[in-house]
């Protein structure tokens, strides 16, 4: 644009106004209507005092008013450019600003700017891919993300094969494909007696019968396990082995050992739902690594970088079943979402995900400090919690002649996340404890506050006999 010129303010620059003004606004107008563009170049200032008849000096100050307002730039040696507009801040949409469902055990969720800002440039940088992204794509993923998710799991310190790796839309969704596979209607499936609600959905849904079995603080017991195939012909057995959901306990590797051994007796598969290996450092063994032929493995994201990116590490254990499997997962969801897949591979590349990972450890050690601090000294005895420094929740088991309903109920109208024992119970009567979750967007002096008002809940007794 070396030949722009304000030309209308060449009869106008008398109007009384100062001047420079008039050519700082006209460069701004042009550029509002589109004859100005950025990245253009003006024309010397030389130039444009010559065609209104003005001092050069007047457009020296137009210009810089117009470098002021934001309009151009200059580079020293070459010359002056409008200016590209600088994006406005995002701003969060108040309507979505607590959608969330607090029964679920979620993460902390960042709250240093500029780790935020990380994740935010993650989308911009998918942004780029947009329209390729809302295609449909591989059921499973692309070669190039899963190679990603390999490497990530593997640096990790988690084995991954991966002509066996499956990305999937979330655990969720890989543990119905599993299921799917392995088991008909009124097929048996064993588990421990206190375990993941999720799976007791899915059973529900595909007529599949759960049989719990009993264990101790080191995780089911071999001897139970060994009992209950040989009584019941199991299609397989469903473990949360670290950071178990809700008790928190994480197997040791002589028990995992000792299971794996059950499971190779007997040739019983296992799925192994590890939706905390990313969190625990270092991470333990996985039981399905004992039993390559028969373990799956799944290694879920939800609790690691968020449940809103819907996506799970999912290895089958023969290459073999990855058909089958595959078709279960397209005939239940047609594929991962190429969009979130994307934004977690940009995150894995330039370092976010382990920015997180870093984060969501510290605060969890945060959270349960502060509920040890709080619960700890003012528990009521026989008040016995189940935590670990990682983990996001705690175990409540609540003493004789004290009512979860009752616990419940007095915490109605809090922002914390209470689950009581009935969700997660497989068979017999429900034991009197509570799932207290720690995490989700509920802040340090909310939660503090929250502990508290448990704390009293916990001691008041007007609701015994």
């Amino acid at each position: 644009m070396d030949d722009w010129s304000p030309e209308r303010l060449a009869g106008a620059l008398n109007g009384g106004r100062p001047r420079y003004l008039e050519i700082a606004e006209a460069i701004g107008a042009d550029i509002d209507a589109g004859v100005l563009s950025p990245g253009d170049r003006l024309p010397p200032q030389r130039r444009v005092a010559q065609r209104l008849g003005v001092d050069f000096s007047t457009v020296a100050r137009g210009y810089a008013e117009a470098v002021r307002r934001g309009y151009i730039e200059t580079f020293v040696g070459r010359g002056t450019f409008v200016k590209a507009p600088q994006p406005q801040p995002l701003r969060p949409d108040p309507r979505r600003a607590r959608e969330e469902d607090p029964m679920m055990n979620m993460p902390p969720e960042p709250e240093d700017p500029a780790l935020v800002a990380r994740m935010q440039a993650g989308l911009a940088h998918v942004s780029a891919n947009l329209l390729p992204l809302l295609r449909y794509q591989s059921v499973t993923g692309s070669p190039q993300d899963r190679e990603v998710l390999c490497d990530w799991l593997q640096a990790n310190g988690l084995p991954c094969a991966p002509e066996r790796l499956a990305l999937t839309p979330g655990a969720h969704a890989a543990l119905y494909a599993i299921l799917t596979v392995l088991c008909e209607p009124g097929s048996v499936v064993l588990c421990e007696d206190v375990t993941y609600p999720g799976l007791r959905a899915i059973a529900a849904q595909l007529g599949v019968q759960l049989v719990g079995l009993p264990g101790d603080e080191d995780g089911i017991d071999p001897q139970a396990l060994e009992t209950a195939i040989r009584s019941h012909w199991p299609a397989a057995l469903y473990l949360n082995p670290t950071l178990h959901n809700p008790t928190t306990r994480t197997m040791p590797l002589t028990r995992r050992q000792q299971v794996a051994a059950v499971l190779a007796e007997h040739d019983l598969p296992l799925i192994e739902d590890d939706a905390y290996c990313l969190v625990a450092t270092p991470p333990p063994t996985p039981i399905s690594t004992l039993v390559p032929e028969l373990g799956w493995h799944i290694a879920g994201l939800s609790k690691c970088l968020g449940a809103g990116l819907r996506l799970a590490c999912t290895t089958v254990p023969q290459q073999s079943q990855m058909g089958r499997f595959s078709q279960a997962l397209r005939a239940l969801h047609v594929m991962v979402s190429p969009l979130t897949l994307a934004l977690l591979t940009r995150w894995i590349e330039d370092g976010t995900a382990a920015e997180l990972q870093t984060h969501l450890r510290e605060a969890a050690r945060a959270r349960q400090a502060l509920a040890a601090e709080i619960l700890s000294p003012g528990a009521p005895q026989g008040v016995a919690a189940q935590c670990d420094p990682l983990a996001f929740n705690l175990w409540l088991s609540l003493p004789p002649g004290t009512s979860r309903a009752e616990v419940m109920g007095r915490m109605a109208t809090r922002q914390i996340g209470i689950l009581p024992s009935d969700a997660f119970t497989v068979s017999g009567p429900p034991p009197e404890a509570l799932r207290v979750c720690l995490g989700g967007p509920i802040p340090l002096p909310a939660l503090r506050a929250d502990l508290l008002a448990l704390q009293d809940a916990l001691s008041r007794k007007d609701w015994l006999g």
